[in-house]
């Protein structure tokens, strides 16, 4: 593969070497140049919660040196082993989670009425919302998930409760207060004046938390569900609070129909965002499946970030996005496990279907166009990197340069019940192979220990 090996970053900043972890052995991570770089043999430092130093165990005794630390400080990673960085999940809806594996047998617009809404009303109830978020942020955390975008619901306190459940839990989060006048029952529904008030509030109070690795996020929930007015304030207060933004386009046809018939002034479903000041490079769009070329055009321009989920996008039939066009488009594209219209909370699964879905698309065309279908490697920097260049985060995380914070896994293809098999002593299997058996193959049971800004949260310490 591409990249395989090549220098690491050596850079360095000065860290009390009592403040550091270090940890010896096999990196892999994404970077500008390579979608999957594998670095054997090297040492990583982490001080602070930042990485102070990525060298090859040639320099360790210069590294000695220079951060005074001891040798017998230098955590040797088990025979097989590799550290990588944590999944970004660019779109998930948390109380969905208790769902998740069901309700799989309609489109979109059915789907949300006949399971979505009546679910999520339920999280009025804060006890009920405690205990549902508390097992979907522990879980996203097992399958190494260190930075996840979460839809709430239109509940305020419940929405707060999910931030403070990442925030003690030490998941790094957007959390947002979903914000819905119209388009849903009675029972499930904010005025407009609500909605404003209410997520203003929310924001303040996910400040308040004083935890800079969980922030609010304005969340209109898509076109449909929101009144002029209410995108408008919205897009005031993103402004106001200087906030990322999410919500969905274009996931599918029927929708799209509606969303012009519903503002038929506006040309695409992309300019509806944008005349409401919905549109700019904190925002994430989920989906973007059926692009109009103005559309693609006015995202790029604005710098807002494509969150890709393709395992929803299968599931409940939305569509096959082109994953190679939107990527030579020069859009800034993240991996989702969208739960619960994707039935897995693991980034592995999205991955893998992020792969296939580029693969399906390939073989439908009939226009006798070459398309190169998009490979596990660069599936793995968009389940990074990737991801975190969509949410504004990539000078703070996403790979292991000198300065960023170690947002990391340890991988253990040998752990006990693997469901695969790694033969490298008696046959032939590479540091490659390995790798990619783990990205196709593993699953939580292979990922030994998660970290979030240096602090280890599985097993939690």
């Amino acid at each position: 593969m591409n990249g395989i090996n090549k220098p690491s970053n050596e850079d360095h900043f000065s860290v009390n070497g009592n403040d550091l972890q270090i940890f010896q052995g096999t990196l892999i991570h994404a970077t500008n140049d390579h979608p999957l770089l594998i670095l054997e043999d090297h040492v990583i430092g982490v001080g602070q919660g930042k990485i102070a130093f990525v060298a090859p165990s040639s320099e360790l005794s210069n590294l000695i040196d220079r951060h005074g630390f001891q040798q017998n400080e230098v955590r040797q990673l088990q025979k097989g082993n590799f550290l990588m960085p944590g999944f970004v999940d660019t779109h998930i809806h948390a109380p969905q989670y208790v769902y998740a594996g069901t309700g799989t047998d309609l489109p979109l617009l059915s789907w949300l009425t006949r399971y979505t809404i009546p679910v999520e009303s339920k999280f009025k109830d804060l006890k009920f919302a405690s205990l549902a978020y508390n097992d979907v942020v522990e879980t996203t955390l097992k399958v190494g998930t260190t930075t996840a975008c979460y839809y709430a619901t239109i509940h305020k306190h419940a929405s707060l409760r999910l931030a403070e459940i990442a925030a003690n839990l030490g998941q790094r989060a957007f959390v947002g207060k979903v914000n819905m006048d119209t388009f849903s029952p009675d029972y499930y529904l904010e005025t407009t004046q609500e909605s404003i008030r209410d997520t203003e509030w929310f924001i303040e109070q996910v400040r308040e938390l004083n935890c800079p690795r969980v922030n609010p996020i304005i969340t209109p929930r898509f076109a449909l569900s929101c009144t002029s007015p209410l995108m408008t304030q919205l897009g005031v207060l993103a402004d106001k609070y200087d906030v990322h933004i999410q919500t969905h386009i274009n996931e599918s046809l029927d929708e799209i129909a509606s969303v012009k018939e519903k503002f038929p002034g506006y040309g695409n479903y992309a300019r509806v965002y944008d005349a409401h000041g919905l549109m700019n490079n904190k925002t994430v769009l989920a989906h973007c499946i059926h692009m109009e070329d103005d559309e693609v055009s006015l995202i790029k321009e604005r710098g807002a970030g494509v969150a890709h989920c393709p395992c929803s996008n299968f599931t409940i039939m939305s569509g096959v996005m082109n994953l190679r066009e939107r990527l030579q488009q020069g859009l800034k594209v993240g991996l989702a496990t969208d739960v619960s219209g994707g039935y897995s909370s693991s980034m592995l699964v999205a991955m893998r279907q992020a792969v296939i879905a580029s693969r399906v698309h390939s073989i439908s065309l009939t226009d006798g166009k070459e398309h190169i279908p998009v490979e596990y490697h660069e599936a793995f920097r968009l389940a990074t990197l990737g991801g975190s260049e969509v949410l504004g985060l990539s000078d703070k995380i996403g790979n292991f340069e000198v300065g960023k914070e170690f947002d990391a896994l340890i991988i253990d293809p040998h752990a006990a019940n693997s469901p695969f098999h790694v033969y490298d002593t008696l046959y032939t299997d590479t540091i490659e192979d390995i790798v990619q058996k783990f990205l196709y193959l593993g699953d939580d049971r292979n990922i030994a220990e998660v970290y979030v800004g240096g602090e280890r949260v599985k097993p939690r310490t």
